[in-house]
């Protein structure tokens, strides 16, 4: 008989830090990048990042094994508007556990919600992970 899958709760002081990330005033890419943890089974904070664009961004990150990213990004528009999208990204890379990534997808949907985000994008490949792919997944919300 199989468990059904618990969907996993956000660690309080991580929704905090998600409000407070959303209303930041600085204009530099910023990162916080989010695990499970698998025995408490809630959606942690890992590490936070100031700075940080996204080729270095994934260099941190496992090689197998699933992560949330909340990213800013300053975005600059071909007419020369500057923005800061709010990116939510699941990066879910080939090889990881089955029930790893299955507790991941069960918990994406709740903290997505919880942080209150829009631009919501995958990957199963952390090698895409770039800058460009990043401005081509935005190009869809112009």
């Amino acid at each position: 008989m199989s468990s059904s899958l618990v969907v996993c709760e956000v660690d309080e002081s991580l929704k905090e830090k998600l409000k407070k990330f959303r209303f930041r005033k600085e204009t530099n890419n910023a990162a916080i990048l989010m695990k499970i943890d698998m025995e408490k089974q809630l959606v942690i904070l890992e590490e936070e990042y100031e700075d940080i664009s996204l080729d270095d961004l994934r260099n941190e990150l496992p090689e197998r094994q699933p992560r949330f990213i909340v990213y800013s990004y300053k975005y600059v528009h071909t007419d020369g508007r500057v923005s800061y999208p709010l990116c939510f990204i699941f990066s879910s890379p080939v090889g990881c556990k089955p029930e790893q990534q299955m507790m991941y997808a069960g918990s994406k949907n709740q903290l997505v919600s919880t942080a209150e985000l829009t631009k919501v994008f995958e990957t199963r490949n952390i090698d895409d992970l770039s800058e460009e792919w990043l401005i081509n997944k935005l190009a869809f919300f112009r």
